[in-house]
């Protein structure tokens, strides 16, 4: 039996379960479309070139039919001679046409993975942030990703081997009926004699590859989370305990896995003896017919050439079949995310917001909750304004809502019940990017990117120029590290900024929002990080930058609001409190009680 069949044969179960599931499982592929019909002349060339290549691999059999009946049997060198220049020159263009195939093919399946993983990263940075809340971005890192390199590995080939196979198998079919009825009536008698057994058999090996597949999902799952948590399992002294677990787990996989191989390994030996008893019955009904002379012996060869072309195109399809249901799956994926619709949109008519900018907040009996209307609130009928130029702070215990405040003020989720208003209009009536603009933001945990101090710091005004970057350095205090850098400002400070210091992080968080220069200023906890000697200095950078300019301050120490307009108390999510520094320490109330035991910590050290 040649090789090729053989490997026409050796993936019988694969051929039945992708045939059985593949109009259901392959429906995500659809989504594909759009992407490829975006490049119409490139798919028309595609087509042309694979009908040209796929035409005259069909031809060549033919045409060797007619060198051993004209040639060879006839014994005339001549015409042997001239079915070679013949053949020749069909594979060169053949040659030619599947190298355009393959080229064109290939650029148009990288040119949708590209426009697929700009979409899906595009579409997820306008999704709100309730969605990042409730999914992992380490799973959705891995869709943008893993999903998008399946996608990649299959697209352009596996299409592109589809079709060809596709079209093979359709005109070996043509030939080998125009070539011998009689011939193609014995294949369709000794398919179902390899078939039926396939079937029945394959539903077993379906079942094990589940079984397979839940072993492997659970090592994986394991595997994620304890080097995810590795220095909780290194304080807890778990590597080796944790080790152990895995070895079990990876053992449970090891016996599924052989088990289903041992299964699969019966089922291609089985296929094999039944297709080559077939080919064995082919050839002798073949022989025959040569014999009676209704058949030459080329047009036996000829037909013989084309039987293994079509199983060899099918084994393709098959193949192609299990491909596609990966890529299936990693499309759905990720047109899952395409299809979530951003619950915080621009809205349909968008409100101007006023220029030059007032910089006047005002939250109007705000309620928010952060399941939605019925669950726990966060806050409760929250009623303040800030007007132009006023600070604002907000002090409290953790969990009071001082950082939700900030994140509803910059409609990172929307308010449950209540209004906003941002000079004068109702943020959820103004464009999301105009909204935010008229912020800066410090957050209590500053997010540093991989890249250089200055990308950083420019991340606030990304067209600023490197003037603008050292002297919003030097208001933040940066400049003061960075001249002990050896590359400057073009310091790499590594992936979340883990070359620098919790205090140095801080401080360029602070120079990126000196940069924005934003009519209104949030700083969460901005000086949280920072040693005393610093935070005095950050402060009175911060001072010089508030001045003019609305300023929303969460702060834990009070020593950096004691010259605030305002100090709002919140506890609960309620604003139980609110008045000036020297106001509420005369009241004698939380805040009293909290700025005395703050004072007298500060004068014992």
């Amino acid at each position: 039996m040649t090789d090729q069949a053989v490997a026409a044969q050796a993936e019988p179960e694969e051929i039945v379960t992708d045939i059985e599931q593949a109009p259901r499982r392959l429906q995500p592929l659809r989504r594909l479309l759009p992407f490829l019909l975006r490049y119409p002349v490139r798919l028309a060339l595609t087509v042309l070139f694979l009908l040209v290549s796929a035409t005259s691999s069909l031809a060549i059999p033919a045409v060797m039919g007619g060198a051993i009946d004209e040639g060879f049997l006839a014994q005339n060198l001549e015409n042997v001679g001239r079915y070679g220049w013949l053949i020749i020159g069909i594979s060169a263009i053949m040659a030619v046409a599947s190298g355009a195939r393959f080229y064109f093919i290939s650029v148009i399946g990288e040119r949708v993975v590209a426009d697929l993983r700009q979409a899906v990263f595009s579409h997820l940075l306008t999704l709100e942030t309730r969605y990042f809340d409730t999914h992992r971005v380490g799973e959705l890192t891995s869709r943008l990703n893993g999903d998008v390199t399946v996608i990649r590995g299959a697209v352009g080939s596996s299409f592109s081997l589809a079709l060809r196979s596709l079209v093979t198998i359709a005109g070996a079919l043509v030939m080998m009926i125009l070539t011998s009825p009689v011939l193609t009536l014995a294949v369709v008698i000794a398919l179902p004699a390899i078939l039926i057994p396939v079937f029945i058999y394959a539903r077993r090996l379906r079942g094990m590859s589940r079984r397979t597949q839940d072993a492997l999902a659970d090592l994986s799952a394991m595997a994620t989370e304890m080097l995810g948590a590795n220095r909780t399992v290194k304080a807890f002294t778990q590597e080796g305990e944790q080790a152990a677990h895995y070895e079990t787990r990876s053992e449970a996989s090891y016996r599924a896995e052989v088990r289903r191989l041992g299964a699969r390994a019966v089922l291609v030996g089985m296929v094999i003896f039944l297709g080559t008893a077939a080919l064995v019955g082919l050839v002798w009904w073949g022989a025959r017919a040569v014999f009676d002379g209704s058949v030459t012996a080329g047009q036996l060869a000829q037909f013989l050439v084309y039987a293994l072309m079509a199983s060899g195109a099918l084994t393709n399809i098959s193949e192609v079949l299990g491909t596609l249901q990966t890529v299936s799956g990693a499309t759905e994926r990720l047109t899952e995310i395409l299809d979530t619709r951003a619950g915080i949109a621009d809205p349909s008519r968008p409100v101007p917001l006023p220029e030059p900018p007032l910089g006047t907040v005002a939250f109007e009996n705000v309620g928010f909750a952060y399941g939605g209307a019925g669950a726990e609130p966060v806050l409760s009928a929250l009623d303040f304004t800030v007007g132009k130029g006023q600070t604002v702070a907000l002090v409290g215990p953790s969990g009071s809502g001082k950082s939700t405040t900030l994140s509803l003020l910059q409609r990172l989720y929307d308010v449950t019940s209540g209004t906003i208003r941002v000079d004068g209009i109702d943020i959820r009536d103004v464009r999301l990017d105009e909204l935010r603009r008229r912020f800066a933001y410090v957050e209590q945990e500053p997010i540093i990117f991989s890249g250089t101090i200055a990308e950083n710091i420019r991340f606030g005004k990304p067209g600023a120029g490197m003037d603008e970057v050292i002297a919003a350095a030097r208001a933040a205090l940066v400049d003061d590290f960075v001249a002990d850098l050896p590359d400057g400002y073009e310091t790499l400070v590594g992936e979340r900024g883990v070359m620098l210091s919790g205090g140095q992080k801080q401080r360029l968080a602070i120079a990126r929002a000196i940069l924005k220069n934003a009519p209104i200023l949030l700083l969460d906890e901005a000086t949280s990080a920072l040693d005393a000697q610093s935070e005095r200095l950050v402060q009175r950078a911060l001072e010089h930058l508030m001045a003019g300019r609305t300023t929303l301050v969460i702060a834990h120490r009070l020593a950096t609001i004691r010259d605030a307009d305002t100090i709002l108390v919140l506890e609960g999510g309620r604003i139980i409190d609110q008045g000036t520094h020297d106001q509420l320490v005369a009241k004698g109330g939380r805040y009293a009680e909290l700025a005395k035991l703050q004072f007298r910590l500060a004068e014992a050290v």
